[in-house]
């Protein structure tokens, strides 16, 4: 069997692909990848399809084994470097795609940048699909390596044994990391359970994700919001990026392993347009919110359509990176010649 195994695991790794929306009138979450926008760049790198799932790790990477003949990875979410132990020690870019071969080791210098980051691997993993996705959601251990986070010791089976010699591909516009401004914000469903008051100070407010932070939600620390109305409400549906206030009044936003239902009012709900960015947050960042209407949303998730797709447009070829120790293991002279022989 073809695969990567686990030297070092990291912080809590999971795999990760586009989630199961489809479910949730089953009780089953959405999951999946906290920066979709960074998945579908690195799988565009590797040759995937955009949702194939990949490795997605916060602050500290995997160490990764190469159990195969060659194997294809590109490291996104992150300008940390992806670090290959090939006899020597080669420290390599992100946003660009490497092979490696049987025996080489890689692991991800430390992530200070982005509170997310993605392994992607060309074909993917030759796992079970649960409810049609590869996702991770380590509460009911279902999806992903045996529904848990990936652990020393795991071998994870690759679909390919071995990737075609090809060019690789790197990406140089990475400003998609570099973007700014408040999080953009639908008002309810139930924003009559908030005073006017509180209203204004969460759209004024400078709000810090706190220590609770995990891919089922952010708690945040800044000025607490008065409810009018009390703050607990018959169970409703719940979408990623919607902003509960619990009775302490501090809002959480809920991510990509968010409940189906919840009962405490949401005053509001991140646009999907801005999940990704969210995803990339941490704790400690702060942010602040904007409101916008539906239609705003929509053109809004539009417009980064349009430019998730001029980056994927604008990929590049990437200088090779030269294995001279492998390329010293093989035999370059298939026999010798005696003078006379050559001309």
């Amino acid at each position: 069997m073809s695969s990567l195994k686990v030297i070092q695991a990291g912080f809590a790794p999971t795999l990760q692909d586009f989630g199961r929306p489809a479910f949730q009138n089953r009780g089953v979450p959405v999951s999946g990848a906290l920066d979709p926008v960074s998945l579908r760049i690195g799988n565009a790198l590797v040759g995937n399809d955009g949702g194939v799932a990949a490795v997605e790790f916060r602050l500290v990477g995997p160490t990764l084994e190469v159990l195969a003949e060659s194997v294809r990875v590109a490291l996104t979410g992150t300008r940390s470097e992806l670090i290959v132990e090939a006899g020597e020690r080669v420290v390599l870019p992100s946003y660009q795609s490497v092979t490696l071969r049987r025996g080489q080791r890689l692991s991800v210098a430390p992530v200070a940048d982005s509170g997310v980051a993605y392994l992607c691997v060309e074909g993917g993993f030759d796992l079970p699909r649960v409810f049609d996705s590869l996702s991770t959601y380590g509460r009911s251990r279902i999806g992903g390596f045996e529904g848990r986070a990936l652990q020393e010791g795991d071998e994870l089976p690759l679909r390919l044994a071995e990737v075609e010699a090809r060019g690789e591909l790197r990406l140089e516009d990475l400003s998609y990391l570099e973007e700014r401004g408040p999080m953009r914000v639908v008002f309810g469903p139930q924003r009559d359970y908030f005073t006017d008051e509180s209203a204004a100070a969460f759209l004024t407010s400078e709000y810090t994700i706190s220590r609770e932070a995990d891919r089922m939600g952010m708690r945040l620390e800044g000025p607490a919001l008065e409810h009018a109305r009390g703050y607990n409400i018959t169970s409703d549906g719940i979408v990623t990026g919607a902003i509960q206030v619990p009775g302490n009044g501090l809002p959480i936003i809920l991510l990509a392993d968010h409940q189906t239902t919840g009962g405490y009012p949401k005053i509001g709900t991140v646009i999907s347009a801005d999940i990704p960015r969210l995803g990339r947050m941490k704790p400690g960042d702060t942010l602040l919110f904007e409101e916008i209407d539906v239609a705003g949303a929509e053109e809004a998730r539009r417009a980064q359509e349009k430019e998730v797709l001029k980056l994927l447009g604008a990929l590049s070829p990437a200088a090779a990176w030269l294995d001279e120790a492998a390329l010293y293991r093989e035999n370059l002279i298939s026999g010798v010649v005696q003078d006379g022989e050559i001309g």
